[in-house]
């Protein structure tokens, strides 16, 4: 038995495999499990990117290494994307990097940034991938609690002094997972403005900006100043149901970009750039799926939180995402267990995102109507309702 590194062994265990383990284990006994754990979107992707990824696997030239930043017609393909969504000039050579998925780049940007002991300001709760990267590259992450009294999002004024000056990366994540909060044009600013004030990169995660029911979330790199201090990461896997295609993006300032684009020279070899050729379709002719994957999560979360207050629970209905973070008070772990022992639901205890989680629980909205109304029907009979 070979032992492993100090630092593999600081990490937490993460916490999807565990909900997987124990979701497995269920359906091996041979009961019905409804999943609304991981937020993996169960619709397909859209017909014509499918299409446009068959032409690109038979053309032999994108059979070879795809080293670099991405092939130049995705890069403008995303400036394109950027110029026409958010109104922002996004340089394709200079400001955009290709990536195998945002969470690849976003594990992978610390080490660009980060020496041994720097601080990272990490929202809590949050997706683990903030503080876990920050780990993996020997830093030490400080974390900004999200509370509901503030709208989730975290109160810049409390972070010590000595916290801010030592610190290095702010991450942040609007539309919010686990939350489902949205961030103000008036709190961007002020992070904006923190973030010159101590000499800090913004790290701004916008994997959900696609997904909204009523308002449109804010465009982070549309806001004044931010290409002065910011990264965005962003990916095809929410707005087209790609997530198993593994292709994304960094784009910003372009010292930042090519700070990633030097670590990724170094330990990968790129995206497939059939999937690349693939994402062109989805940016230049996907919009209209997109609309319509909206409409379907926006249906889905109405019939969940209906569902929901009739069974007694205080559901505040998202504005995007496609997750709804519900209160249930006391232990988020025994009522997620509880919930799966009996009713056999998987939901997300909110403590496995961060301690500011706890009394939370998460429901991922990708699964279908019928389910969703399935497991409505269990949870009212744990709760000896109609």
């Amino acid at each position: 038995m070979f032992e492993v590194s100090e630092r593999l062994k600081n990490l937490p265990p993460y916490l999807f495999a565990e909900i997987d383990r124990k979701k497995k284990k269920l359906i091996s006994e041979g009961h019905d499990i409804i999943d609304f754990g991981i937020g993996d979107p169960d619709l397909p992707t859209p017909e014509n990117i499918v299409e446009a990824m068959k032409k690109g696997v038979g053309n032999a030239s994108y059979h070879r290494y795809p080293i670099g930043k991405g092939m130049a017609d995705f890069r403008k393909a995303i400036s394109e994307y950027y110029r026409e969504n958010c109104q922002v000039e996004i340089d394709p050579d200079s400001e955009v990097c290709v990536l195998i998925g945002s969470k690849e780049g976003i594990a992978h940007f610390p080490w660009a940034f980060l020496n041994r002991g720097d601080i990272t300001l990490v929202p809590e709760p949050c997706y683990p991938v903030y503080h876990i990267g920050t780990r993996l590259s020997e830093g030490t992450p400080f974390f900004m609690p999200l509370k509901s009294e503030k709208g989730f999002l975290p109160d810049l004024g409390s972070i010590p002094s000595g916290a801010a000056e030592k610190a290095r990366i702010m991450y942040l994540n609007y539309p919010n997972n686990p939350t489902a909060a949205f961030a103000t044009r008036d709190f961007l600013m002020e992070a904006i403005s923190f973030c010159k004030k101590h000499g800090i990169i913004l790290a701004y995660d916008a994997a959900y900006s696609e997904i909204y029911f009523e308002e449109k979330p804010v465009s982070f790199l549309s806001l004044p100043g931010a290409k002065d201090v910011g990264i965005e990461f962003n990916s095809l896997s929410k707005p087209f149901n790609m997530t198993g295609w593994r292709a994304g993006w960094a784009c910003g300032n372009a010292s930042l970009v090519a700070g990633l684009a030097k670590i990724k020279e170094n330990i990968d070899s790129g995206t497939f750039e059939a999937v690349q050729f693939s994402g062109v379709e989805a940016l230049r002719n996907g919009r209209k799926s997109t609309e319509e994957m909206r409409k379907i999560y926006r249906s889905r979360r109405d019939l969940l939180v209906e569902g929901l207050r009739k069974a007694g629970f205080d559901a505040q209905a998202p504005g995007g995402a496609f997750y709804l973070w519900l209160k249930v008070g006391g232990s988020s772990i025994d009522f997620a267990d509880d919930l799966l022992g009996r009713g056999k639901i998987v939901v997300t205890p909110g403590v496995g995102f961060g301690p500011s989680g706890e009394g939370f629980i998460r429901f991922s909205l990708t699964i279908g109507e019928e389910r969703i109304k399935e497991a409505i029907g269990r949870i009212n009979k744990l709760r000896g309702k109609n």
